[in-house]
């Protein structure tokens, strides 16, 4: 029953982060269809993560009371109306509510799934986790290639009507496969969600260590097709690869890392996955040529989707079963609260007509004073819940 309910896990979170990144590759054909700017469209992407962030901590209070598999299966009858409704939007409103509601299914589905997939697996965290993150990260990878043949045949509306037929077929599969032991599975120990505010140190750092890059990668991969075509001259067809390079190099990273996360020091190898993303996102903003950014892109793309097995294994195995659950819901709502705003904010700076260039710039040299700040506290141990002698928490 654990290996059914896993796979079926693999396949509805496949389904759950394409709703996610089905978005960057239609920003062009969005704006011209509603008829908008970058702005408006940023506001759009960003209310997919928004949502995302949102429900996790009501429903991190709400896994207290409703076994975690139980979450899930109401999160994917969300995705499915969600999809639902975005593919039947006819105003740029419509469209915005509908990207908030697929958010709202992701949100939902990960701070319940990810807990779960830890207790279904308690020896295993980071690797189970690196394989779950690998099967999201393979729908961020056919994204691209599936959207715009979807464009060629019919419009952007197909993109998620297919999305909703999956997303249901999948649903109802896990309802069966859950049906069978659901009461010895998915509930855990975590029913006081109180406890996670005892645990306000660790949640903090955790923040600290992923916030500030993924408020970067919010602007970075929603607005990445669009920053091709401006600022490297590359064609939409070509762009749009370099957008499946950036996902296809996380399809590895999450197995990789999630391995890495196991066995390494976790904060130090963080730091050092923080840098190297930092470093990758300045040589973007200087290279040129297909080949040069194709590799740029693909190593940029592997880092980064390392960080997010490296925090997951983090978090899940710094908090007490006790807190677990709640804890991870407090976590990754704020954090993803933050990251959020990037693809708004990059949208507002570059219709005030600042370059991509100048935006990622400045966003990498923030990022690495921030790296530096935090790197210093974890070198004179005042990093809050961390000890540097045996990386764990105080």
């Amino acid at each position: 029953m654990t290996r059914r309910l896993f796979g079926t896990l693999c396949g509805l979170v496949f389904l759950v982060n394409f709703g996610r990144v089905a978005f960057p590759p239609l920003v062009e054909t969005l704006q011209a269809q509603f008829g908008v700017g970058p702005a408006t469209i940023g506001v759009v992407t960003s209310l997919v993560w928004l949502g995302t962030a949102l429900p996790r901590i009501p429903i991190g209070y709400l896994l207290t009371r409703v076994p975690r598999d139980r979450v899930v299966l109401g999160a994917g009858t969300l995705l499915v109306a969600a999809a639902a409704f975005t593919a039947s939007a006819t105003s740029i409103l419509t469209l915005q509510i509908g990207a908030f509601g697929l958010g709202l299914a992701s949100g939902a589905y990960f701070v319940s799934a990810v807990p779960l997939v830890g207790e279904l697996f308690p020896e295993r965290v980071g690797r189970m986790v690196g394989i779950h993150g690998a099967a999201s990260q393979v729908a961020a990878v056919v994204a691209a290639p599936v959207v715009v043949a979807i464009l060629a045949a019919f419009s952007w509306r197909e993109t998620f009507w297919a999305l909703a037929v999956a997303a249901a077929i999948i649903t109802v599969t896990l309802y069966v496969v859950s049906r069978d032991g659901s009461t010895e599975t998915g509930t855990g120990a975590d029913r006081d969600f109180s406890a996670a505010l005892g645990h306000w140190k660790i949640i903090l750092t955790g923040i600290l260590l992923i916030a500030p890059a993924g408020f970067i990668w919010q602007g970075l991969f929603n607005f990445l097709v669009s920053y091709m075509t401006q600022a490297k001259g590359f064609s939409p067809a070509v762009a749009s690869t370099m957008l499946t390079i950036v996902f296809a190099a996380g399809v590895p990273a999450f197995s990789l890392s999630g391995r890495l996360a196991d066995k390494l020091p976790h904060v130090p190898y963080i730091f050092a996955l923080l840098v190297a993303f930092t470093g990758m996102l300045f040589a973007l903003t200087f290279a040129q040529g297909f080949l040069t950014v194709a590799v740029v892109v693909a190593l940029l793309g592997y880092v980064v989707h390392s960080l997010f097995p490296a925090l997951d294994t983090f978090m899940l195995s710094s908090l007490p079963s006790d807190a677990r659950g709640s804890a991870y819901a407090v976590f990754s709502g704020a954090a993803l609260l933050l990251e959020a705003n990037g693809s708004g904010a990059v949208g507002f700076l570059t219709e005030a007509n600042v370059g991509f260039e100048l935006v990622f710039r400045t966003l990498a040299a923030s990022l690495l004073v921030v790296v530096a700040a935090l790197a210093l506290l974890y070198a004179i141990d005042r990093l809050p819940g961390i000890s540097r002698h045996d990386d764990a928490t105080v």
